[in-house]
């Protein structure tokens, strides 16, 4: 019973498609009709309006963090459930017939929940490589493989997490299923930007 509410729970959260919503009920548009397609907060950014991309990105994030930190506090045998749940939920949303956003917001949301520290290098590592590459995926991409490799090659890094939930393993194989993950949902834009056809963003 305790698995299956996870999975609802976690999944359920992470497939509320924010940036659909938001867009519709304010702008009265489609942003699946807009720029790339994306139901995320980089692709509502594309409609001019900054102030939806900003809340469409702060509900990503919370869709994914809530439902972790509820599971570490109820039922913390099932965390790493719960993280992959929540984020599978916004790149196959069961509302949109299973065709949802890249995760990057939700993964933040799932990392702070795990690591505010881990959550705040992701965030500073986005930030540097957007200002110098100005390309959204290329700084998705290198900051949870930053993560990772931190979390791989720093052992004082785990030690700081404050987390009693997690092994050093167990951290380090949830960290690299999101890589993966992560380089998975971005497939479209490596193959943009081995075209050189891939937008770039304003910051």
């Amino acid at each position: 019973m305790d698995v299956l509410t996870v999975i609802l729970f976690s999944y359920l959260s992470g497939s509320i498609p924010f940036g659909l919503i938001l867009t519709k009920f304010f702008d009265d548009r489609d942003i699946r009709n807009i720029g790339s397609g994306n139901i995320g907060a980089t692709n509502v950014l594309r409609t001019g309006n900054k102030y939806l991309a900003a809340l469409t990105l702060l509900l990503d994030i919370l869709k994914g963090f809530i439902p972790v930190i509820i599971t570490q506090q109820h039922f913390s045998e099932l965390i790493q459930l719960s993280c992959l749940l929540a984020f599978l939920g916004h790149v196959f949303p069961i509302w949109l017939k299973f065709k949802g956003g890249k995760g990057v917001a939700t993964y933040l949301g799932v990392l702070l929940a795990l690591s505010v520290k881990l959550g705040f290098l992701f965030m500073f590592t986005w930030l540097i490589v957007s200002l110098i590459f100005k390309y959204s995926s290329v700084s998705s991409m290198f900051s949870s493989l930053t993560v990772f490799a931190v979390t791989l090659i720093k052992e004082t890094t785990l030690q700081s997490i404050g987390s009693t939930i997690y092994t050093e393993e167990k951290i380090k194989l949830i960290l690299f299923i999101f890589f993966i993950l992560i380089i998975m949902t971005h497939k479209k834009n490596i193959s943009n930007l081995k075209n050189k056809t891939e937008h770039k963003i304003k910051i």
